[in-house]
């Protein structure tokens, strides 16, 4: 399938009405009361013409007095067909919204951690809650708009051509000026709509960005700057905006500018009798009726151009994202249960992005149920480490393995089974305590959530909330304290209870108290674990079975805490920065 940006508009239109073939059915009914619609549209001008010859001029008794009645049925006819076929249209362009958005959202969160780290989340929020809007115009809309209007034009001109084929034939003298403005009109707006687009999604997250970084904006006196940028961004929007208008604006006036030569044309002849048909005034005005008629749809057609090109840059920008290769999972074996050391064999890394290699070589065995720290400047690989470990990079060189079985032979959620992950960059939900403690568990055990905040000391103060574990602690756990938020997601480590623990400065929040408590619920979570710690205090792990001290993305030194401190090397350095007198 070729890539969205590069296709035309056709194949974007093709491809869209894929999302709208499940609900043929509904649609072919729109369009059957659509083309019901259209077919009753010359019953008013042709009405018109036995009402003037006959009602007004020669007093037919019996016409006049049906006549109002055949109006109101018209009409009552018209309105009962076009609510019908509206309701139908909508209940279709809704339902491809829901599945294309459903689609998107389901395509992100299986994106690779690269991805995100390329896009911000403002962009991401804008093109699946905002942009796959527009898409309702192009995928419905767009199509009953042409069948209704091409109908009536149909329609319409059919019974011009009864009345008089000669003055009708001049309308179709403007058909290549109309497909001259509307191939202009189609690129420009195609090109204007994708740029306001991108804009917006700008301007979501500058806004997202302002929104959850307020504090900063505060402290370091930032509101100008940020002012600054947004006024910027919001002058871009605005430009592309009015651009957009200027050319959908007219479209209408340059149609009915070419539409007014020959409405005026057809009256001169018209005056002068060209046809008996005609030569009354009854089937003057039915003809003049039914030509004046012809705006209405003719406008319609001419402005479904800015909403057809808005709905295919909304395509473009949907399937951008549904096209994106998700996280490699190509594995196909189970691992019941972790029995096997994990060995970390000539690893190198770098971003995709960058030259420069983050790890290089490293070949390092952690035994099973052994504790293993990480320690080293900020930069030197320790968390990349584990980001390979866990899969959300992938290797450029060499292999990590569980036992024999390389990581990439596993399933990616029978990896993730096996490990917890308890970072410094504490994540939580807009939800309750429960919810995030045993996130992922549809309906979780009551009393296992209990155990696990006990586990993690944090029993205390959720017991003092308002509705205990069901207590709402708002977006990214905003109503908690940044010790209770760390111990939350200490507690999701808990109940998890996955063979493997990650610990990536998970104490480091803590006061000193909780600290020891934390301590020593962690050496008995560690028992029969693999446990990986990444630490800057290195009084947190000075007990650890192993310590790797990495600098530049290499392993420069290995050993215990009292062997490391007797080589006298880049370990015993970091425990003398931090032990020493201040």
């Amino acid at each position: 399938m070729p890539d969205a940006s590069n296709m035309n508009s056709k194949q974007l239109y093709l491809r869209l009405l894929v999302y709208v073939r499940p609900y043929w059915k509904m649609l072919a009914a729109s369009i059957m009361l659509l083309a019901l619609l259209a077919a009753t549209e010359p019953l008013f001008p042709a009405l018109i013409k036995p009402l003037l010859d006959e009602g007004f001029t020669n007093k037919e008794q019996s016409f006049i007095r049906w006549a109002p009645l055949f109006i109101i049925g018209i009409f009552t006819l018209k309105g009962i067909l076009s609510f019908s076929s509206s309701y139908a249209s909508n209940w279709v362009a809704t339902h491809v919204v829901m599945d294309i958005r459903n689609e998107m959202f389901q395509q992100l969160i299986h994106l690779p951690t690269s991805f995100f780290d390329n896009h911000s989340s403002g962009s991401l929020t804008s093109k699946i809650a905002y942009d796959v809007n527009n898409v309702t115009g192009a995928a419905t809309h767009v199509l009953t708009t042409i069948v209704r209007d091409s109908l009536t034009i149909i329609a319409l001109l059919s019974w011009l051509l009864w009345l008089d084929w000669k003055l009708t034939s001049i309308t179709f003298f403007l058909t290549p000026f109309f497909m001259l403005v509307m191939r202009y009109f189609n690129k420009r707006m195609r090109y204007l709509s994708r740029e306001n687009q991108y804009s917006m999604a700008n301007l979501t997250h500058l806004i997202e960005q302002a929104s959850s970084s307020h504090k900063v904006i505060k402290m370091f006196l930032g509101a100008d700057y940020e002012n600054n940028r947004f006024n910027k961004a919001n002058a871009r929007q605005r430009g592309f905006a009015i651009r957009s208008g200027i050319a959908s604006a007219a479209v209408v006036p340059i149609t009915q500018i070419l539409t007014s030569f020959s409405v005026a044309a057809i009256i001169a002849l018209a005056l002068n009798g060209t046809n008996a048909s005609t030569a009354t005034a009854g089937g003057f005005m039915s003809f003049l009726t039914a030509l004046l008629m012809l705006l209405a749809p003719l406008k319609r057609i001419a402005d479904i151009n800015p909403t057809l090109q808005r709905g295919l840059a909304a395509a473009e920008s949907a399937f951008e994202i549904l096209d994106e290769a998700k996280e490699i999972d190509q594995g196909t074996e189970s691992l019941l249960s972790l029995s096997e050391n994990i060995s970390f064999n000539n690893i190198s890394f770098s971003y995709i992005e960058s030259k420069q290699k983050i790890l290089h070589n490293i070949n390092l065995q952690i035994n099973r149920g052994s504790t293993v720290a990480l320690v080293g400047r900020s930069g030197s690989g320790k968390t990349t480490l584990i980001n390979l470990l866990t899969r959300f990079y992938e290797p450029n060189q060499g292999s990590i393995k569980i036992g024999e079985i390389g990581i990439q032979q596993l399933t990616l959620n029978d990896l993730r089974k096996q490990i917890s992950l308890v970072s410094q960059d504490v994540r939580l939900f807009d939800d309750t305590i429960s919810a995030n403690v045993a996130y992922g568990v549809i309906n979780p055990e009551k009393q296992a959530v209990i155990e696990a905040l006990k586990s993690a000391y944090a029993w205390e103060f959720v017991k003092k909330q308002p509705d205990g574990i069901e207590t709402l602690i708002g977006q990214d756990g905003a109503k908690l304290s940044g010790g209770q938020r760390q111990r939350i997601a200490i507690a999701r480590a808990f109940y998890k209870n996955s063979p493997i623990l990650i610990l990536d400065e998970a104490t480091s929040a803590l006061d000193t108290e909780s600290e020891r408590q934390i301590q020593l619920a962690l050496e008995k979570l560690m028992i029969n674990k693999t446990t990986i710690v990444i630490a800057h205090r290195l009084s947190t792990i000075e007990n650890a079975d192993e310590i790797i001290v990495m600098d530049e993305g290499a392993i420069k030194e290995k050993g215990s805490h009292k062997e490391l401190i007797s080589k006298n090397g880049l370990y015993s350095h970091y425990h003398q920065l931090q032990f020493s007198d201040i």
